[in-house]
């Protein structure tokens, strides 16, 4: 369980150092940034790197919302679970602390203006998307996204394309939705730039917890139940 749970952390801070990385550091505004579409690719390629370097040790779940919905659909225990949990919550924390050290590097990065890549919504954020369509897209986008994990890493999958299909998928997700809520799917991912930059990411941070979480448990119910799974 020590070997998982470290995989998940290590898994988790790549996660947040290659995306929220390339919002901070690589930028999505001006002609020399890598825009909306190179950050989607970014978060992407980062569950594929992770995937396909760690998941022989752990999965590579990386998010809370992947565990919990393995849980419900009978696929891991609780005990497990909530060790995973406590490993992406902490590989989530340290990368995003890497990257506040990698960007503070620079005399023009500023926390409190720049950020971390931390999720939010309303006024000032992005796009400037209301509550509730934050609530909606997190919880429709995690569902749609364990839904596609747990059938990727089921029976009668394609072997050896699992890792694939769910970056791919990821970076789906976020080129629909960056200018919602910066994409989080992902309480961990949510988490990590949130204990840094403080204030309202942090009064933010329920909705980027209690959406994916739904959203991740209703997959895993529907998946046991049989109406998401093929049939064994």
């Amino acid at each position: 369980m020590v070997r998982k749970m470290i995989a998940e952390a290590l898994g988790t801070l790549v996660l947040v150092l290659f995306g929220c990385g390339a919002a901070v550091i690589a930028g999505a505004d001006g002609a020399s940034g890598i825009g909306l579409t190179g950050i989607a690719l970014a978060f992407g390629l980062a569950i594929v790197a992770a995937a396909y370097g760690l998941g022989a040790i752990s999965g590579a779940h990386l998010n809370p919302a992947v565990s919990l919905g393995m849980v419900a659909a009978g696929r891991m225990g609780w005990g497990d679970a909530f060790g995973y949990m406590l490993a992406q919550v902490i590989g989530a924390v340290l990368g995003a602390a890497v990257l506040y050290g990698i960007a503070s590097g620079t005399a023009g990065y500023s926390i409190a203006q720049n950020g971390l890549g931390q999720n939010g919504y309303g006024a000032g954020y992005l796009g400037e998307y209301g509550l509730t369509a934050a609530l909606l897209f997190e919880g429709a986008m995690t569902f749609l996204f364990v839904t596609v994990i747990l059938g990727a890493t089921g029976p009668g999958a394609a072997p050896g394309f699992a890792g694939l299909a769910i970056g791919l998928t990821l970076t789906a997700i976020h080129l629909v939705g960056i200018k919602v809520t910066g994409v989080s799917v992902n309480p961990a991912r949510s988490i990590g730039p949130a204990v840094f930059v403080g204030g309202r990411a942090i009064a933010d941070l329920w909705v980027f917890i209690v959406a994916p979480l739904a959203g991740g448990g209703l997959a895993g119910i529907l998946h046991a139940i049989g109406l998401t799974r093929a049939e064994d």
